[in-house]
């Protein structure tokens, strides 16, 4: 396979790639949405902030599981249109974190305010009538609905093969299905205050493992026509990894940098997340350990030491050292099946690389 054919694609010129089909098609959507009305460009503001940042993950699972498997010809030919199917699943994701946000009530994004709090305030200082976080929640998710429907234009206008779309689309159907699913049981979990460890492992699967990973790898094989062996390895290499990502993303959301992570300190608590984290919490806690979990969580006024107090009992409890165990098992586990999977060189190294970015990181 001759990778010279292609231009480099190290971690920072995939990115650079990606940002410009967002940039373009940004361009084009603030024509549009300026010629329906000049008081729209509020939306296309918020869009572009939010998507001037980010790790371009689902983006990079695509690409590579396209280019790990794709023939020369197809690689030579289609390059810059896989990439341009792949920024499609930017604008998903921009969908999710908009909507997340008003379901967690967050304040915060890439330590920007969240959409929601942008068009509250927006309505706050204009003494506009009603009230102002309803305005904010329900333009927000007017926003989520309009990057949902400029990740289908994206994704599927891609200069490719029409059979090629053909095959993929089920998979983007279903991807986008399992995603708004797991949303809904994150949702419910708070909701019932649940703690099982099979239910929060039930939500990492379907609202990060297969959306984040699995899923993106699948569409990018799809659009280079590659084998059920394929698809499988890469179903046990994605999902691992999710899993791997997902609790990675779960330590932060309490262990972490705020300066890192762009959200306040212990924001996971705040939010009242029952992570795998928090059920191993649970099930080895005392009794009086888990009654302050149970008042911490969720606790709208979260300080300081209400959050050092949530990390004591994750630590004593073991629950930080397992969490961190279930990480490097799947780390493991993708490795595993990343060195058993009928792909290029360039591409095995790509996808390894991938999972140094996905499980060790700070943000």
């Amino acid at each position: 396979m001759n990778a010279f054919a292609l231009p480099p694609m190290d971690s920072a010129a995939f990115r650079a790639g990606i940002q410009r089909v967002v940039d373009r098609v940004n361009t084009e959507e603030t024509r549009n949405l300026a010629f329906i009305s000049p008081d729209l460009a509020p939306l296309m503001d918020s869009v572009i902030a939010l998507m001037s940042g980010g790790k371009r993950l689902r983006p990079a699972f695509c690409y590579w599981g396209w280019r790990a498997v794709a023939l020369e010809p197809d690689l030579i030919a289609h390059h810059e249109a896989v990439l341009e199917a792949a920024a499609g699943l930017e604008f998903l994701q921009s969908c999710a974190l908009i909507h997340d946000d008003v379901m967690d009530g967050s304040d915060t994004r890439r330590g920007l305010p969240a959409a929601h709090r942008v068009f509250e305030k927006m309505h706050d200082q204009s003494q506009w009538v009603g009230q102002a976080p309803i305005f904010g929640i329900g333009a927000a998710i007017l926003l989520g609905d309009l990057c949902l429907a400029w990740a289908d234009q994206v994704f599927l206008a891609a200069p490719l093969p029409i059979e090629a779309l053909q095959r993929a689309k089920p998979i983007y159907d279903l991807m986008r299905t399992e995603l708004m699913a797991g949303q809904y049981l994150d949702l419910l979990e708070q909701a019932r205050s649940n703690t099982s460890l099979e239910r929060a492992r039930t939500v990492v699967r379907y609202k990060s493992a297969k959306y984040t990973i699995e899923r993106p790898l699948h569409l990018g094989a799809a659009l280079a026509g590659a084998s059920d062996v394929a698809m499988q390895a890469f179903s046990r290499y994605g999902l691992a990894l999710g899993e791997a990502f997902q609790l990675r993303d779960d330590v932060l959301g309490v262990f972490g940098d705020p300066q890192e992570t762009g959200k306040p300190a212990g924001d996971d608590i705040r939010e009242g997340k029952r992570t795998v984290m928090v059920s191993l919490a649970y099930a080895h806690a005392t009794p009086a350990e888990q009654a302050t979990m149970t008042e911490l969580l969720g606790k709208p006024d979260l300080d300081e030491h209400d959050v050092a107090t949530a990390r004591e009992i994750l630590s004593s409890t073991g629950a930080l050292a397992q969490t961190e165990v279930l990480i490097e098992q799947g780390i493991s586990s993708a490795y595993d099946a990343l060195n058993n999977a009928p792909v290029s060189e360039e591409g095995r190294s790509a996808l390894a690389d991938l999972i140094e970015a996905s499980t060790r990181r700070a943000t």
